[in-house]
């Protein structure tokens, strides 16, 4: 009555886990209390496996609980009774708190990356400065034109120059 599609339920953690697998929902929600492996254990390997967030929904609300979901990477916590406003609201939530964890993980991601891309241009820079004895401008000049020239990446050639010089020992 919400306007979600529901592809559940699962009897335990187990199946709960199996059926994310299968169905691959853009989120699940969970109880703690589970046969066989607990809602918790089941967040964790459904989200962190499948990249699904997850709501717990409970009759629980001991802090070890809460610290566990919060530790997990739980994106909301329902007690039960839930009622529909509850569970829409908690859902809105979640759903909202994960694609702002997704957009900031993704622009870590990049940034990591850019930083990875840059050491390897500044080793390679400082081969070029060593190998042709030229100051640290005109080394990065070199590595633009290289790769201006061969319609490649900067990085592409910094890599190339760093394991040629991996190769020769320097």
């Amino acid at each position: 009555s919400l306007g979600y599609t529901v592809v559940g339920p699962a009897s335990d953690g187990d199946k709960a886990i199996a059926l994310a697998r299968k169905e691959l929902p853009d989120l699940a929600v969970l109880d703690i209390r589970m046969p066989g492996t607990d809602g918790l254990a089941a967040a964790e390997t459904i989200y962190n496996e499948l990249g699904i967030p997850v709501v717990m929904a409970s009759a629980y609300s001991d802090p070890e609980y809460v610290n566990s979901g919060n530790r997990i990477g739980v994106f909301g916590y329902l007690l039960k009774p839930v009622n529909r406003d509850q569970l829409r609201v908690g859902l809105e939530i979640a759903w909202s708190r994960f694609v702002s964890h997704s957009k900031l993980d993704e622009e870590v991601s990049g940034l990591q990356s850019r930083l990875e891309d840059r050491k390897v241009i500044e080793q390679a820079k400082w081969i070029i400065v060593k190998r042709k004895s030229v100051d640290e401008p005109e080394a990065m000049r070199m590595l633009q034109k290289q790769a201006r020239n061969g319609r490649r990446p900067l990085v592409e050639i910094a890599r190339a120059v760093v394991e040629s010089a991996s190769l020769l020992g320097d």
